[in-house]
């Protein structure tokens, strides 16, 4: 059912405090007061284009990975500004949203570093939002130019991290979804859902799944990514 009980501290003990680190140059002032602790897996959540960012995305994921391996984790997102420079000490960020959103050329350079310097980023369309999508891909694609998103088989290591997944299957039953990955030097560095892997029903307060057609693992799919991410 899942893997990897011994990786886990070496991965924590990589991870602890800065866990990337920021090109030369990037001396963009810190915005949050999140203080990573040492040993312990942080998850940005971030907060991009005009102050977008949501807090429709499950952080119940993290809690499950420890559970499942020796990898600890803090259990809740912090808040992250994607100009700043404290997101490289972040090795994992979700994206998420609704509705239609525009980058700023800092946000644009500095996910590119991120991306291109160990960081990992998940992008996940809130209420399987075709305006979030057509948008994410738009800006990716200006991050990126020469790199394509591509199909992820199931065949891929991301599906076979800790858990054994064999289907993405949406909510709704409306068939089943598929995850898109951007690879960079011979690595994913991010990975996108059109349908959501946002986990909805477990986001708390007023989330709920706003007639989107969710990937119903999500869940499980999340702790795969996080752990890709910790080991690749």
């Amino acid at each position: 059912m899942y893997r990897f009980f011994a990786l886990g501290l070496v991965v924590c003990s990589c991870f602890g405090l800065a866990v990337l680190a920021a090109p030369a140059g990037n001396n963009k002032s810190a915005t949050t007061s999140a203080e990573p602790r040492n040993g312990v897996v942080q998850c940005a959540n971030l907060i991009y284009g005009n102050n977008k960012t949501s807090v429709c995305y499950s952080p119940k994921f993290l809690e499950q990975l420890q559970q499942e391996t020796n990898i600890v984790t803090n259990h809740e997102f912090s808040p992250i500004r994607l100009d700043s420079a404290e997101l490289y000490q972040f090795p994992y960020a979700v994206m998420t949203g609704e509705g239609a959103f525009t980058l700023t050329k800092a946000q644009r350079d500095n996910l590119h570093d991120y991306l291109t310097n160990g960081g990992f980023l998940v992008a996940s369309a809130g209420c399987s939002s075709g305006e979030w999508s057509e948008s994410f891909r738009a800006e990716i694609k200006k991050v990126f130019p020469d790199v394509e998103m591509v199909k992820l088989e199931l065949s891929h290591p991301i599906f076979h991290s800790v858990y054994e997944i064999d289907r993405l299957a949406k909510n709704k039953g409306h068939g089943d979804a598929h995850l898109e990955g951007l690879e960079i030097d011979g690595k994913i560095v991010a990975v996108f859902s059109s349908d959501g892997l946002n986990d909805t029903a477990n986001a708390g307060g007023k989330c709920c799944c706003c007639g989107g057609d969710e990937i119903r693992n999500a869940r499980q799919i999340n702790v795969n990514l996080l752990a890709y991410a910790l080991t690749h």
